[in-house]
């Protein structure tokens, strides 16, 4: 093969480093703050979630520097995903990796904390406007290009009032919680008109649908951190990531026909977020059922990422990660 072949080649391997690869930061985050809430529960230490916090540390290092050294070498590539009409909805799940770090770091280490959400909030809101921006401009979005994925921008959003509420700065915190609440139902509109009435979901997509579970999940426990008791419309908010998390559970079989991709990812933050806002549930209200339903949603969480770990090694040392679609 020529040498501009070969260049051709690895371009194009390096323009299919998913950016997909950040929802790993994100669902590794969320895997540490589920432990953190468990542990809390049950009343033992936080060293598991720590040992994991470190964990996921560094392999959002590894990722970051991987974006990072492609976006020097690559900036057309980069650019190009930006234009694109699905990968562009990802490219929050950089900020909204960096809260949830934020959020991990409240109690072992908030002099980090503080610094850390006020960047990763700054980038978010960038974020959030820019793709907000992209998607009422003049670009040739079809339909078809619409999926789950894009709640990400919104539920990066509601992610915020996770730290900053206790952090004190609660003003903020409404802004974004309030941000994220309307485009969620904007979008949940639109996404259930894509999904009930047009071409079935790319099976490479299709665990994407585990992103709706997300937004009302991460919507509550954002709520409770900004006012004393759930109430009423917390309680509907946990109710409503039940009912998608009850509806994604009707197309698993699906799921075990797909063969692994990145997108297999997708499944870990929303799982994390409907243990947490389980046991968070279970916590201001006494619930014991919403006790063992947080517990029993952790076990599952604990066991799908070991799985997605290990198939994504697999498909490392096959050389089948971030290969052209």
């Amino acid at each position: 093969m020529s040498t501009e072949a070969t260049q051709t080649a690895s371009a194009s391997r390096v323009a299919h480093f998913p950016i997909t690869f950040f929802a790993i930061g994100m669902g590794m985050m969320g895997l540490t703050l589920a432990l953190r809430a468990a542990e809390t529960s049950f009343a033992h230490g936080h060293a598991v979630s720590q040992a994991v916090l470190v964990v996921s540390v560094l392999m959002l290092l590894a990722v970051s520097v991987g974006y990072i050294l492609k976006a020097m070498r690559h900036p057309e590539e980069v650019a190009a995903e930006w234009n694109h009409p699905v990968r562009i909805a990802f490219f929050p799940a950089i900020s909204i990796s960096l809260l949830l770090l934020a959020t991990a770091l409240l109690e072992t280490a908030p002099s980090l904390a503080t610094p850390v959400w006020m960047v990763a909030t700054a980038l978010q809101g960038v974020l959030a406007l820019s793709v907000l921006s992209a998607w009422i401009g003049h670009r040739p979005f079809q339909f078809s290009s619409m999926t789950p994925a894009w709640f990400i921008p919104a539920v990066g959003n509601v992610i915020v009032p996770l730290a900053g509420a206790r952090l004190g700065y609660v003003e903020i915190s409404w802004l974004f919680f309030s941000a994220g609440l309307i485009f969620w139902v904007m979008l949940l509109t639109l996404v259930m008109n894509r999904l009930m009435f047009h071409d079935p979901l790319p099976g490479k997509m299709l665990p994407t649908m585990m992103i709706l579970v997300a937004p009302p999940a991460v919507a509550f426990t954002a709520w409770t951190r900004m006012v004393e008791e759930p109430g009423a419309f917390g309680h509907f908010l946990l109710s409503v990531a039940y009912v998608f998390a009850l509806l994604v559970a009707t197309q698993a079989p699906k799921f075990r026909q797909l063969p692994f991709a990145m997108s297999w990812w997708a499944l870990s933050f929303p799982l994390a977020a409907l243990s947490i806002a389980s046991f968070g549930y279970a916590h201001a209200s006494g619930s014991e059922p919403h006790l063992w339903i947080g517990a029993g949603l952790l076990v599952l969480l604990i066991a799908v990422v070991a799985l997605l770990i290990l198939r994504t090694a697999q498909a490392m040392r096959a050389g089948k990660v971030c290969v052209p679609e």
